[in-house]
């Protein structure tokens, strides 16, 4: 018998270039806000799931074992998880199954990434694709998602602006929010005049490199209810991988296995219209094509309609399905806790607690991330109702 698991305390670090903190600082930060926040102290967690993503980016070697004191991970269970850009929401799934299935019933789960330990991010993203076929060419995260902006704007007649849309969209809300790394107010005329990083990506559609921290606590239903009277519970969930080749797959500018865990997490739900029944969404987006594709993906809205969608100011603070508040990972980007702060961001929107970038009334908060070579795709609906089973 599955056990329902809610979402009862969150904490993240302010997000920048961290000097001001050793690693195991940071990630201490992290875990007092999200133990405070609970009302719970590191006696009452059981086990611990730590997620970062390559060590190059820290910086150290099994960033994991540094950290086990200050995690409150010393004679517990305590495991590493690292899918990339879905580091994050992979060990938010991972706690949620030690607390489903009856093991456990508080589970903290704890991200960080140091990435200005690094000299060029790109350079070691490079290192992900294989080396003989694909490596020469250079691809890396950026020329691998500005191969998916020119295809979406030749089938669907996407254009620049629409992307710069949703930069200026992110970075106004983030300006509500206390721990993003970007806070600056820009135009579509800013986003467009940027440099030119690879066709047609420009800097200001792009993320950071940040440095950062985030941890989430996970409590079985009798837990949580005892813990907090506004439990996020998790609803639903949807993971699906694809191919490692970009090559071998139809088209880049839909995401056939986030479709696929879109509808995984809403049969899970039991949730019949996500467009409908969602209010708000946090969605990964470390360049503005990425958000597009998504909302597509998910089934906000039909293949190569995203673009509508932003012009009708559907995805705005003020519209009818708001999407970022935080700012989302143009404005923060610690790689290794980015999906999970998008967790902890729809857990604080179902709470309640989520201060100037609150969205009003949120019973239903949807959670995206992707990571890999375009290749891991995750959906989580958070709810003020527990799940249905």
């Amino acid at each position: 018998m599955v056990r329902k698991v809610a979402v009862v305390g969150t904490g993240q670090t302010k997000h920048g270039n961290r000097t001001d903190v050793t690693l195991e600082e940071m990630a201490f930060e992290a875990v007092r806000e999200a133990l405070n926040d609970a009302g719970l102290t590191r006696k009452d967690i059981d086990a611990v799931i730590f997620g970062s993503g390559p060590d190059a980016f820290t910086g150290v070697n099994c960033p994991d074992q540094w950290c086990v004191g200050v995690a409150g991970a010393l004679n517990r269970p305590y495991i590493r998880v690292n899918t990339g850009g879905t580091t994050g929401s992979a060990a938010a799934v991972a706690g949620y199954y030690h607390v489903a299935s009856g093991l456990f019933d508080t589970v903290l789960v704890l991200c960080l990434e140091r990435m200005h330990e690094s000299p060029s991010t790109q350079y070691i993203f490079n290192t992900i694709f294989d080396p003989i076929y694909e490596r020469h060419f250079a691809l890396n995260t950026i020329s691998m998602w500005a191969m998916a902006a020119t295809q979406h704007m030749r089938m669907y007649g996407t254009t620049q602006e629409h992307m710069a849309k949703v930069s200026v969209r992110c970075h106004l809300n983030a300006l509500n929010n206390p721990y993003a790394h970007v806070k600056m107010k820009i135009t579509v005329e800013d986003v467009l005049n940027s440099r030119m990083l690879c066709y047609p990506i420009k800097l200001l559609d792009t993320c950071p490199r940040s440095d950062g921290a985030c941890a989430i606590i996970l409590a079985s239903e009798e837990k949580a209810r005892k813990i907090t009277d506004t439990p996020a519970w998790i609803r639903g969930i949807g993971c699906v991988s694809d191919t490692y080749f970009l090559g071998d797959r139809p088209e880049l500018c839909y995401r056939v296995q986030l479709a696929l865990a879109a509808k995984k997490a809403a049969r899970m739900a039991r949730l019949e219209n996500l467009r409908r029944q969602i209010q708000v969404a946090e969605m990964n987006n470390p360049f503005t094509i990425c958000e597009m594709i998504a909302i597509e993906s998910v089934g906000f809205c039909g293949k190569g309609e995203s673009g509508k969608f932003i012009d009708e100011g559907i995805p705005e603070m003020s519209g009818e399905l708001p999407i970022n508040p935080s700012g989302g990972v143009l404005c923060t980007n610690p790689i290794g806790a980015t999906s999970l702060i998008r967790v902890a961001e729809a857990a604080l929107q179902v709470m309640g607690k989520a201060g100037k970038r609150q969205v009003p009334n949120v019973e239903n908060a949807l959670v995206q991330t992707s990571g890999g070579t375009i290749q891991f795709g995750m959906v989580m609906i958070l709810s003020r109702s527990p799940p249905p089973f």
